[in-house]
């Protein structure tokens, strides 16, 4: 996956975040950001990479989120790997 068609996946994962009202809060709330910065924010890769972090902390939020746009969950991690600055994170 080109680093354009993950931006674009991930920024399709922020307005699905957006929209739910469940989920929301809980990513503003466990982020510190707003709702200001999120739309001021939507071509920052740090933030993008913060709302797919968060949407693949869950199961059931990844294949909510894939069946919404028609994406296979199975490869919502590749997208993760191809968004911009990807290759500086570390799990440890």
């Amino acid at each position: 996956m080109s680093p354009e068609a993950a931006q674009t996946l991930t920024i399709q994962a922020l307005g699905w975040l957006v929209g739910n009202d469940e989920l929301l809060p809980v990513f503003l709330g466990s982020t510190g950001t707003s709702v200001e910065n999120l739309k001021a924010g939507i071509e920052d890769p740090s933030l993008l990479m913060s709302v797919l972090d968060f949407i693949l902390m869950e199961d059931q939020w990844v294949i909510d989120f894939c069946d919404a746009v028609g994406f296979d969950p199975h490869k919502l991690h590749a997208v993760r790997s191809a968004l911009p600055g990807a290759e500086t994170l570390h799990w440890t």
